[in-house]
């Protein structure tokens, strides 16, 4: 059924709520298969806020706004350099069994287009997770964005700058340089940080600490989503790999299997003592509760409490932060 603008407006603010849950069930479906194939990537879900999406409508001109706008439910991965593009659109299409006919590729100029500003990012069109429907019966598509950090910056800058001009007016040269020559330095820059990751591979001594936090961190957003000190994380994963003496990689592949095996005592033990819960909130307490090596030292009570408690002595922080955890996990220390 062809709805008006109007109509579409009146639905899509009756919808929301369902497609924001769309939105986060997809996103929560990509963190889980991505902590599972030990995939470094940042998943976010987002989606159209009601003006933006009537604004489309009108700016678009579409002549059936409901079915027309098939990007209400919006997911970005962003991975950190160009060589993780195909890694990433492998992972989603098969979380999402979906094949290359879904798939826009804008990392090549495309014939016709050439006046364009085409920054590389992938875009893959899915069904929504969840198995909610439209009130037609329609099931809820996503709009998956691939992309690198950096490209998200100068798309959000171009957006800002001089993101479609009005009727036929063409950008000025003037503005469209610096924009090309700004692209051309992400460019540069990405190729130097692939290089970079390349040689940090060759050093596993000097990158044991860090593929343990991105692992980590990985599995912890498949439970929480807000921000935490990237710093702290890093003083106490520097003790925690001490407890720790398999290869990185095969811990990772633990810590997974951890995380599934235990994911309802987890869930309930990071609403409430994580940084939403009335715990933290009253008196700070259960610091570590609110950071994504809270996993590790979860499966370490589990699995060798006194190394890990022994090595926490010997390490910089209070005892009272390791205690809190054992307290959550049930574990008496």
């Amino acid at each position: 059924m062809t709805l008006t603008v109007n109509e579409a407006f009146h639905r899509y603010r009756a919808e929301e709520p369902r497609i924001e849950e769309a939105a986060r069930c997809t996103a929560d479906h990509i963190r889980r298969r991505a902590a599972r194939a030990r995939f470094d990537c940042v998943v976010a879900q987002r989606t159209k806020g009601v003006g933006r999406y009537v604004a489309k409508i009108h700016r678009k001109g579409y002549t059936d706004p409901w079915n027309d706008v098939t990007d209400k439910v919006g997911v970005r991965m962003t991975v950190r350099h160009p060589e993780l593009y195909d890694p990433a659109l492998s992972l989603v299409k098969e979380a999402f069994d979906v094949s290359d006919d879904v798939v826009q590729d804008y990392r090549l100029m495309l014939p016709g287009r050439e006046e364009r500003f085409e920054y590389p990012r992938l875009h893959v069109q899915v069904p929504a997770i969840g198995g909610f429907t439209d009130p037609d019966g329609q099931p809820y598509e996503c709009e998956i964005q691939i992309r690198t950090p950096i490209v998200d910056v100068w798309a959000n800058d171009y957006h800002d700058l001089a993101y479609k001009p009005p009727g036929n007016l063409q950008i000025p040269s003037d503005v469209s340089r610096p924009l090309y020559r700004a692209l051309a330095l992400i460019e540069l820059y990405e190729a130097e940080i692939g290089r970079v990751m390349e040689a940090l591979e060759r050093h596993p001594e000097f990158t044991r600490g860090n593929k343990l936090f991105a692992g980590t961190e990985g599995i912890y957003r498949t439970f929480a989503h807000h921000s935490f000190d990237r710093e702290l994380s890093h003083e106490v994963i520097e003790v925690l790999q001490r407890a720790i003496p398999d290869d990185i990689n095969d811990y990772n592949y633990r810590l997974t299997e951890f995380a599934e095996a235990r994911r309802g005592e987890l869930t309930r033990a990071y609403v409430q003592f994580g940084p939403t819960s009335d715990h933290f909130l009253e008196d700070g307490r259960f610091i570590l509760a609110s950071q994504p090596e809270s996993l590790i030292i979860f499966e370490r009570l589990d699995f060798d409490s006194f190394t890990l408690r022994d090595l926490w002595d010997e390490g910089p922080f209070a005892d009272t932060m390791l205690y809190d955890m054992a307290e959550i996990w049930g574990i008496d220390l």
